[in-house]
């Protein structure tokens, strides 16, 4: 079984790559430091991790964003330091008055191995008004999915991984690695 490492310290991330890769690959977290930059794009965050992370290839990093429509895309490539400081409560605060409720995920994945690759994953939905479930991390409790009455806090990781965007953009890096493979 082909060894991967992940470059996180969030073990909630880690569950949900073992959950959608651990019959292929042996996901391995490594709770590495490095420079995240300040950009525009998650695709620009995760390509400069990917370059200065280059000697522990074979590795895996993603970014996700939480993009709010009425809150014109924020918090966006800032949704972590946002998570951090303001949290579900201030993005509920936020959106007090709000009638529209859109928003959507995004999930970019970069892979290093000889070179980099992406892989993207979106997932839309709409802010809750209040706080729902337990599981998950980060705002699974304030956000529900296009189609679907209950927050990510409240599914299962494997029904999360079905329509999330990570679960998306991890699909998109399995096909690719199971055409590399096919090469071989």
């Amino acid at each position: 079984m082909r060894e991967l490492n992940l470059i996180t310290s969030n073990p909630g991330k880690l569950r949900e790559y073992r959950e959608l890769l651990s019959e292929r690959f042996n996901v391995k977290m490594k709770p590495l430091e490095y420079h995240e930059i300040q950009a525009d794009t998650l695709e620009e965050v995760v390509c400069h991790a990917l370059e200065t992370l280059r000697e522990y290839a074979p590795v895996i990093i993603d970014d996700s964003g939480l993009f709010i429509d009425a809150l014109k895309g924020f918090p966006g490539v800032y949704s972590a330091y946002v998570m951090d400081t303001l949290g579900c409560d201030g993005i509920l605060k936020l959106m007090d008055q709000e009638k529209n409720r859109k928003a959507h995920f995004r999930c970019v994945v970069g892979l290093l191995d000889e070179e980099i690759k992406i892989f993207t994953g979106d997932c839309p939905g709409e802010i809750v008004r209040s706080k729902r479930g337990t599981g998950g991390f980060g705002y699974d409790p304030i956000f529900v999915p296009s189609g679907y009455d209950h927050t990510f806090a409240q599914m299962s990781i494997q029904d999360k991984n079905l329509v999330s965007h990570r679960g998306r953009a991890m699909r998109a890096l399995i096909k690719h690695m199971e055409l590399s493979f096919t090469r071989i």
